[in-house]
Order: structure tokens, then C-alpha cells, then sequence
């Protein structure tokens, strides 16, 4: 079966699942309830799928965050989609050639990625963007299946320490790490990893980060910088 279509299938299955009763109960209710500036828009209020090429084989970036947003994906339906997070990725997206526009509103607003794949470790919005243990441990199967279907991936991009802790695993039980040993975390942390792969670290683009300054564009930019140096390295091995 062509990957494309295992891609379809899995999306199909992740945006039924009903595995996390807590999470789907505040899904649902924040789509009930709503934010005051979005009252008249629906919200989508399903589980999160992942968004990029619709290529596998051309996928060389992959990006994991911590799970949508309760107003952002939660309610466009569309990863790191209608919130400031998503903002602050497609601008460095965009800058770094990996996006036709810098902007990500909505399902249907023209955005396309090339060579760079976005999921997350938690497919459903979770109260206070905190993702209890055994949410977490729920909800990885479905970042290992994404990761089994692009093989060509030559940068993983761990986008805070929960991304990396949902990540890490998964990497190591599937032969790619050169360790068991989980990475300290540290924005612009890098660890190299089998069959020419590498492994990024970035804070989160989330408010709390950027509008403190502990993350700024710079910084971003610099780690999608090395994203694009490391690639073309291993493409040339």
C-alpha cells in the first residue's frame, strides 16, 4: 500500500480515538464553550493529525510539539494552526524555504510545506497544556507509527522538553540513537543518531517562551538554520 495512503489511514484513526477520556471531555467543552473573539466560528474539537508534504519520500525535517492548543488546532483543526505558536513557526518555517507563506490561519488557507512534516506527542488539547503520564503513554503509538511512515527523515526536532521525553523512545526502540541515554535539554542541543539522522532541540515557540524573551526570532531561525545545514550533509554522504 503506497505510504500516502497509510498516512490517510492513520489520520482516519487518530481523529476517532476516544483512548483519553479527560482530554476529550475539555476538548469537547472548549469547543462548546469557545473564546470570545472565535463565538462564531466551529470548532473542530477532534484529535490532531500531522500536517506536511503530502510526499513521504520527501520528507526531511520532522518537527514534534507538546500537543495542540485548546483555541489553535483545537479549533482550526489544523496543527500549530490559528494561535501565536503556530505564528511564530511558519515565519521560521517560511524563512528557512520550508513553507510557501509565513502565515497558518486556517485548514484552508493555502499553506504548504515542503520537505518538513509537523505532529505532536499528544493528539487531543489538554488542560493547562499538561498531558498527564498516562495520557502521554496512551498517546506515543501514534507518533511512532508517524515517524515508521517517513523513512527518509534526516532531522527530528524536539520542540520542548515534553516533545523530546515522547520522542526519545521512540528513537531508541527503533535502533536510531547511539544511547539510551535521554539528551539534557537545551535549545539548539543537538545529538547525532544512526543511519546519518541527527536530533535538534528548541524551546517551544509557546508565549510563555517568546514573550519573555527566552526565545526570540534569532534563536528560532538559528535552529532551522542547522535543520537545513545538517540535511543537505547527509544528502550528500
Amino acid at each position: 500500500m503506497p505510504k500516502s495512503q497509510l498516512i490517510s489511514d492513520l489520520k482516519s484513526e487518530i481523529t476517532s480515538c476516544t483512548d483519553c477520556p479527560r482530554l476529550r471531555r475539555y476538548c469537547l467543552k472548549m469547543a462548546q464553550t469557545k473564546r470570545k473573539a472565535y463565538a462564531g466560528e466551529e470548532y473542530w474539537g477532534k484529535p490532531i493529525t500531522g500536517f506536511g508534504d503530502p510526499n513521504p519520500a520527501r520528507v526531511k525535517l520532522l518537527i514534534v510539539g507538546l500537543a495542540p492548543a485548546a483555541h489553535g488546532a483545537n479549533r482550526t483543526g489544523r496543527i500549530f494552526t490559528g494561535d501565536r505558536s503556530g505564528d511564530w513557526l511558519y515565519r521560521a518555517l517560511h524563512k528557512a524555504g520550508y513553507a510557501n507563506q509565513p502565515t497558518s490561519t486556517h485548514r484552508r488557507d493555502g499553506l504548504q510545506l515542503r520537505k518538513t512534516y509537523i505532529t505532536c506527542v499528544v493528539k487531543c488539547a489538554p488542560p493547562d497544556n499538561k498531558p498527564s503520564p498516562v495520557e502521554l503513554k496512551r498517546c506515543t503509538h501514534y507518533l511512532e507509527d508517524e515517524i515508521a511512515l517517513f523513512e527518509n527523515t534526516r532531522v527530528f526536532l524536539a520542540l520542548g522538553q515534553i516533545a523530546l521525553a515522547g520522542l526519545w523512545p521512540i528513537l531508541v526502540r527503533n535502533g536510531l540513537t547511539l544511547t539510551q541515554t535521554r539528551p539534557h535539554f537545551s535549545h539548539g542541543g543537538e545529538t547525532k543518531l544512526t543511519e546519518k539522522k541527527s536530533l535538534l532541540l528548541s524551546y517551544h515557540p509557546s508565549q510563555q517562551n517568546t514573550f519573555t524573551g527566552r526565545l526570540t526570532e534569532p534563536m528560532f531561525d538559528s535552529v532551522f538554520d542547522r535543520a537545513s545545514k545538517l540535511i543537505e550533509v547527509s544528502s550528500s554522504l
